[in-house]
Formats: structure tokens, C-alpha cells, sequence
């Protein structure tokens, strides 16, 4: 019956399958990482953009100046560089490896990163696609 709405827990991810964005970006950003590819923090981030050095940028949306978006914003549309909008800085600054691992492979003493630019993939992937 069309009236009765079931809520389903989604299920572990497959990594044969089907994956949303924020997976594909953690993969595309630990690869990069692994190859040198991955520019940190407003400064240097602005530097790589300006300079059309990058292949991609992600930003954190609560980023504590909304000045520092714009800038951003602005020179991703200026030289047509993809712009991925993230939720949480601690998140970003966890996904970029700006964090001390344990030894239970948890991410402790996350710093938070308000942009990343990615400059060089690293080796090709299917995550580039997504």
C-alpha cells in the first residue's frame, strides 16, 4: 500500500557498488594526499587558485568568515575550477589528514580546514568519475 512509508536503515557501504559523494571525495583526497596533490588553508589555497594551478577545491560551509567564501566562491567561478561544498570543517580538516590517527584507527585531534584544493589526483581512480 502506497500510504505506509518504511523507513530503511541504509546497509554497510559496498565498495563494488553504489557510493554518494562525500565517500568519493575521501577517496579522491586520500589519493591525492598519497601523490602531493593537496594544498591546505585559505592562503595557500587562494595562491593555487589564482594561479590555475588547481583540478578542484572544497570548501567548508562553516567557515568562520563569510569573506573568506567568497573569495573562494569567486576565483573558482572566475577560472572555472569545480567548487564541492562540505558541511564541516572538522570533517574536511579529518578528511585531508590534518589529524593524529590511533591505535584503533580513529581520527583524534582533528584540526579543522576550511579549504582544500586539490592540484594533482595521483593516480587515476574510478572515484574521479563519480
Amino acid at each position: 500500500m502506497s500510504d505506509v512509508e518504511v523507513d530503511e536503515a541504509p546497509a554497510a557501504p559496498v565498495s563494488s557498488g553504489s557510493m554518494d559523494v562525500n565517500q568519493a571525495l575521501q577517496e579522491v583526497l586520500k589519493n591525492a594526499l598519497i601523490g602531493d596533490g593537496v594544498v591546505h588553508g585559505l592562503h595557500e589555497s587562494a595562491k593555487a587558485l589564482d594561479k590555475r594551478q588547481a583540478e578542484l577545491c572544497v570548501l567548508a560551509e562553516n567557515c568562520d568568515e563569510p569573506m573568506y567564501k567568497k573569495l573562494v566562491s569567486a576565483l573558482c567561478a572566475e577560472h572555472q575550477i569545480p567548487l564541492i561544498k562540505v558541511d564541516n570543517n572538522k570533517k574536511l580538516g579529518e578528511w585531508s589528514g590534518l589529524c593524529k590517527i590511533d591505535n584503533t584507527g580513529k581520527a583524534r585531534k582533528v584540526v579543522g580546514c576550511s579549504c582544500v584544493v586539490i592540484r594533482d589526483y595521483g593516480k587515476s581512480l574510478q572515484h574521479l568519475t563519480f
